[in-house]
């Protein structure tokens, strides 16, 4: 089973910049199709980000043209570039294979606001 460890999120004002890394272990990671999913508060957990072992790479609309997802497999980890910050994209950041496996990790908390 993957271990997952986010990092780089923080509060942001509106079109600022942020970008996330998630580290993973346990797992043969370039072989895995990997994304970034968030959770904004009181609503669920969905994928933004995919990046795939080949790294074919797609996006949700609401991200698209801002987010850039991409992933350096000799350092076992997943980067998501994030421009163009809006007070929408408040939630926390979780990486996980896709489909997700059961265990997640504790995620990186990202608030956009001024």
């Amino acid at each position: 089973q993957v271990q997952l460890v986010e990092s780089g999120g923080g509060l942001v004002q509106p079109g600022g910049s942020l970008r996330l890394s998630c580290a993973a272990s346990g797992s043969i990671f370039s072989v895995d199709d990997m994304g970034w999913y968030r959770q904004a508060p009181r609503k669920q957990r969905h994928l933004v980000a995919l990046i795939t072992s080949s790294s074919g790479t797609n996006y949700a609309d609401s991200v698209k043209g801002r987010f850039t997802i991409s992933r350096e497999n000799a350092k076992n980890t997943v980067y998501l570039q994030m421009n163009s910050l809006k007070p929408e994209d408040t939630a926390v950041y979780y990486c996980n294979k896709v489909p997700p496996e059961s265990t997640w990790g504790q995620g990186t908390q990202v608030t956009v606001s001024s």
